[in-house]
Order: structure tokens, then C-alpha cells, then sequence
């Protein structure tokens, strides 16, 4: 990890100051752009500087707003569309023009709106289980189906769901939400999101991207209707064994595994 560096960014974003505490990683080439999703931080991504796979690789990857050590002035204000800006943000002032994509979750769907709008600086993208279709909601439909308006009920609510779901890691992933997440941020995130995913025609954008796509999912949720889509309109798919919706924490090596051999057939 010597080689890795952490930087405290400051930005401004839709009239709002942002702190960005990030990481990343100098090199030959494009770098490799990691968005984390909700409840999660950079450092998700951070093993990929000891792998051997990735070697000499530059990443960059960063805590969104109201998520890990970043700072945000107006909380309220985060949602999908306010963090496409801000990584929109974070990649002006590290001046990088091209890149490699890879998002989870919400910050799959971030990716996706990110690539859309600026397809020509996008090489490749691996969506990790980000949202293309009404049934992927299943984290961010509950602020709609167990809605509170007290934001700190509904989050210690939501964690102690999610600490019983179904989904190997789910445990895992729900005993560090407090710790990552600011409860005031939840709302506008989730609202943005379901909206997003029940009217912004993301399947049809993931599908018309212009660059190399990976669509990642774990096995648990093999389900999906929309993966037999993503095969005929040419998108790779991997299917991520002993894995639900958080590989990264179930199943890291072969999640690397496959995102390496993606990026070195490309």
C-alpha cells in the first residue's frame, strides 16, 4: 500500500461544500474508477492494490457524500443525481479525462448515469448488482414500504432488517451501516434511487453504452428477469458463486478474478 495515496478533496457541488476523502493509485494508463454503493466506503476496493492481478494498475476511489469519512454541508442534498456531479467533480480535479468504470449498487447506478451522459471517457464499466429495473429496490424501496419520519428510526430500523436478511453477508453488511452511513442522508438517496429505477429507462441506457460491459451479480440472485436481456444484447455476465448482492464481502477472490480477466480481455 505504499504506493497508495489518501487526499481530502474539496469540492463544491450543486451550491453544496463537499470534503471527499479519497484513494488512489498512480500508473501507466486509464485509470479504474470505483464507485461503492450504499452503506459501503472505498475501501471496499482497497485490496486491489495488493493483488498481483492489478499491479502497476492506477484506481481511484473515494467515500461518497454522507457515506464513510467525507464530509457533506447539506446532507438533504445527496441523491443519485448529486453524486453522477460529484464524481463528475472528483474527476476534474484529478484531471482524468478516460477511465474504467466499476460501481455496486448505488454506485452501479451512479456509474450508469455517469457513463451515459459522458460516454466518449468511458472505456469499459462493471456494474456489481447496480440498479437497472423496478426490482432491483429491494435495499432502497424501504423507504417507501417501512417509511418513518424520524430519519434516525427508520435507519436503525432498516439495519436491523437488513442484519436478518437473506442475502449471504447480509449480517456482515448491516453491523457497519451505523458506522458509515449518516442517517440524515438515507431519504433523499433511497427516494432518488426508486425513482430512478422505475422511470429512468436504465436498462435501456445500460444496454445502448457504447463501451465494453460486465453486468456482476452472486448466485443468490440468479433470478433476475432482465439477465437473459443483458446476454443478447452482447453485455458479459458473471455469475458470482456463495454470493447475494455483496460479492466484495462473500466472495472477494473470485470477484477480482473476474473483473481482472474483463479488463485483460479488453
Amino acid at each position: 500500500m505504499l504506493d497508495v495515496q489518501r487526499e481530502k478533496l474539496e469540492l463544491q457541488v450543486q451550491g453544496v461544500s463537499l470534503s471527499i476523502s479519497t484513494m488512489y493509485r498512480g500508473g501507466i494508463g486509464e485509470p479504474l474508477v470505483f464507485l461503492h454503493g450504499f452503506g459501503s466506503t472505498k475501501e471496499d476496493y482497497a485490496d486491489i492494490a495488493r493483488l498481483p492481478a492489478f499491479s502497476g494498475r492506477p484506481f481511484i476511489a473515494y467515500d461518497a457524500p454522507g457515506c464513510g469519512e467525507s464530509e457533506c454541508s447539506d446532507l438533504s442534498a445527496v441523491s443519485v443525481p448529486f453524486l453522477v456531479d460529484t464524481a463528475r467533480a472528483v474527476l476534474s480535479r484529478l484531471k482524468v479525462q478516460r477511465f474504467h468504470l466499476v460501481g455496486h449498487s448505488m454506485g452501479g447506478l451512479t456509474a450508469l448515469l455517469l457513463a451515459h451522459e459522458e460516454g466518449d471517457h468511458v472505456l469499459s464499466f462493471v456494474d456489481i448488482e447496480g440498479n437497472v429495473a423496478p426490482e432491483d429496490c429491494f435495499l432502497s424501496r424501504q423507504i417507501v414500504s417501512h417509511s418513518s419520519d424520524d430519519p434516525h428510526r427508520f435507519f436503525a430500523d432498516f439495519v436491523e432488517r437488513n442484519w436478518r436478511g437473506a442475502d449471504f453477508s447480509s449480517s456482515l453488511y448491516a453491523a457497519s451501516l451505523k458506522h458509515k452511513v449518516r442517517a440524515e442522508a438515507v431519504h433523499s438517496i433511497f427516494s432518488s434511487m426508486v425513482e430512478l429505477s422505475d422511470h429512468g429507462e436504465l436498462l435501456t441506457k445500460f444496454v445502448g453504452l457504447g463501451c465494453r460491459k460486465m453486468f456482476m451479480y452472486g448466485e443468490q440472485n440468479a433470478g433476475l428477469t432482465y439477465l437473459a436481456h443483458l446476454e443478447k444484447s452482447g453485455v458479459t455476465l458473471a455469475c458470482i458463486s456463495h454470493s447475494g448482492h455483496f460479492p466484495m464481502y462473500s466472495n472477494p477472490v473470485e470477484m477480482w478474478e473476474r473483473i481482472a480477466l474483463f479488463l485483460e480481455s479488453a
